[in-house]
This record gives C-alpha cells, sequence and structure tokens, in this order.
C-alpha cells in the first residue's frame, strides 16, 4: 500500500491498527524550508547547528532565522558535534576525514586516521561521552561491502577503531549511565548494543533490534540517526529509499526494553536525524523531500515531544 508523503501521516494509523501504533497528530512547524539533505544537528548555546551535505555547510538556527556557520569544500558533511574545548567536529562523508571548526568557525587541521592507521571510511555520525571522549561511526564503502566502522575519539585526541564489520553504520548514541553504546546498521536493519567498560572499551556487540521484526515487516525500515532522551527513551530517525513506503516520515520511539512507546510524524518522507530542545519538548528533525538525488531538498522541522 501506497500512501504518498505528505499525506496526512496519522492515516498510516488505518493500516496499523492491528500493530495499535500510536501516531502523533501535532503538525511540525518549519524552521528552512530550503536545506540540501540537512542532517546530524546538535543545539549548544542557544542555537540548533546542523550540517547540509549537498552544500558542505554547517548552518545554525536561532529561533528566528537561519545562517551559514561556516562551509567545508569537499567535505559531504553528515554530522556536527561541539566539544568541551568550544571547537566543533563535522563527520565529513565524502572526504573520510573528521573536520574541525574554531568555536568562529574557521577550519582547522582535520583527522583522517586513528592512531593504528586505520583510514576512516565515510564518517557518519557523533556520540559524546561524560569523559571527553566521542564514538562516531564510519559507513564503509557503498554496495555490498560490509566494512562499517565504530571508533573512539579520547578527550586527549587519540582516536582508536573499537569496530569493524558493520553493515552501514550510522547513527551511535550513549545511553544516559554511559554504560550502553547503541549502533545503527542501515542495511542490516538493525539497531545494535554494546556494553561499555571504560571510555571507549566496548564489548558484547548483539541486536538490539531488528526494525523490520518491529514493524511486523510491513516495509523495510531504513534506519539513520538514534538519540536518547532523559527518560531513557530511544528516538530512531529514518531515510527511506521509497518516499511511498508505508512508514515514510516517521521517527519511532522505544523504551529501554525495545518496546514502541509513540511515533513522532512528518510531512517529509526521509526524517534521518534530530535533536532535542534544552527542556526536550521538542524535537528538531531534518528532513528530505527529495531522497534520490541532488540536492536533496528538504527541510528542518521543529515538532512538539509529549
Amino acid at each position: 500500500m501506497n500512501i504518498k508523503p505528505g499525506a496526512g501521516r496519522c492515516a498510516v494509523a488505518v493500516l496499523m491498527l492491528a500493530l495499535a501504533l500510536p501516531c502523533r497528530a501535532a503538525a511540525p512547524r518549519v524552521l528552512n524550508d530550503d536545506v540540501h539533505f540537512a542532517e546530524g544537528p546538535v543545539w549548544h548555546d542557544g542555537q540548533l547547528y546542523y550540517v547540509e551535505y549537498d552544500r558542505n555547510t554547517v548552518s545554525a538556527w536561532d529561533g528566528h532565522g537561519n545562517r551559514t556557520f561556516a562551509t567545508l569544500p569537499g567535505c559531504g558533511p553528515s554530522a556536527v558535534i561541539v566539544r568541551p574545548s568550544g571547537e566543533f567536529y563535522v563527520t565529513c562523508y565524502d572526504s573520510n576525514s573528521i573536520g574541525r571548526l574554531s568555536a568562529s568557525g574557521v577550519a582547522l587541521p582535520s583527522f583522517d586516521h586513528d592512531r593504528d592507521g586505520h583510514k576512516f571510511s565515510g564518517p557518519n555520525d557523533f556520540a559524546a561521552d561524560a569523559a571527553g571522549g566521542l564514538y562516531f561511526t564510519g559507513s564503509g564503502h557503498p554496495g555490498t561491502a560490509i566494512d562499517g566502522q565504530l571508533f573512539y575519539l579520547a578527550a586527549d585526541g587519540a582516536i582508536t577503531q573499537l569496530a569493524s564489520g558493520l553493515n552501514a553504520a550510522n547513527g551511535v548514541a550513549l545511553s544516559r549511565d554511559g554504560k550502553t553504546l547503541y549502533v545503527i546498521e542501515t542495511e542490516a536493519h538493525h539497531l545494535l548494543r554494546y556494553q561499555v567498560g571504560a571510555p571507549g572499551h566496548i564489548s558484547g556487540r548483539g541486536v538490539f533490534l531488528d526494525l523490520d521484526e518491529l514493524m511486523h515487516h510491513i516495509g523495510h525500515f531504513w534506519p539513520d540517526g538514534v538519540k536518547i532522551d532523559s527518560r531513557g527513551q530511544i528516538y530512531i530517525g529514518q531515510n527511506p529509499r521509497d518516499p511511498g513506503a508505508p512508514l515514510a516520515g516517521m521517527i519511532f520511539v522505544v523504551n529501554e526494553s525495545g518496546r514502541l512507546l509513540r511515533t513522532l510524524s512528518l510531512p517529509s518522507p526521509g526524517v534521518p536525524n534530530l535533536a532535542f530542545s534544552p527542556d526536550e519538548r521538542t524535537v528538531y528533525v531534518t528532513a528530505l523531500d527529495q531522497l534520490d538525488k541532488s540536492p536533496y531538498r528538504g527541510k528542518l522541522y521543529a515538532i512538539d515531544n509529549p
């Protein structure tokens, strides 16, 4: 069954009554209607920072308007995060590097390998820990190769590869107690789970959720970004291959046991990533209307969070 993008996502509830899937009816607000593959947002110092992959930019929304904070030619950015030092780090998917920016947006030397010489392949997303370190993913090469990566960048700048052989590693999130790391495998439709010991030390890789099973195989679910709120609830974004997919435009919220709690519904079919306002009452969503070709037009939304 095809549901056209933008046609009231709560209509999907008709399809999914048997699943008792809760559907959010509140209308999202458009904060920017002209973004080119917006991704990887983060709230910092009263502003929402996000990247635009097709423009090679880091942009910022200050509550009134949007501006370009920095441009990184050839980067192909997919996420941005702010370090305790005030520097901005950017996953540069196209240049296979971690870009660095000063607090004012000036480009600094980038990283492209770990301390053992492992090169990054399609850096994708970040998760910070309480020790001042960063976990980040590398998607690996497109196609049939299963060579995604997981790295840890310690507070002292040392970078270590923690895992390889991931099937299109994508979003990454750390539980609030710092004991569990979640990693998206997009091509496998999985959310993986690792146990975390000391910062940068993981063990016990396992499948936390098979997203296709969670949605009772209504259609392939292509998970993308993942974030965790202060209640431990896990938000999973998606970037479907088909704009008419039955579940397009939905962010799924599950608890720490993997039980589906609710959805957030957006008018755009692709909703790859998100960030919370400081009080978590608002979710900021980067969204795609044009899924399969440049310039990947889309929108930046704000939606109420129950």
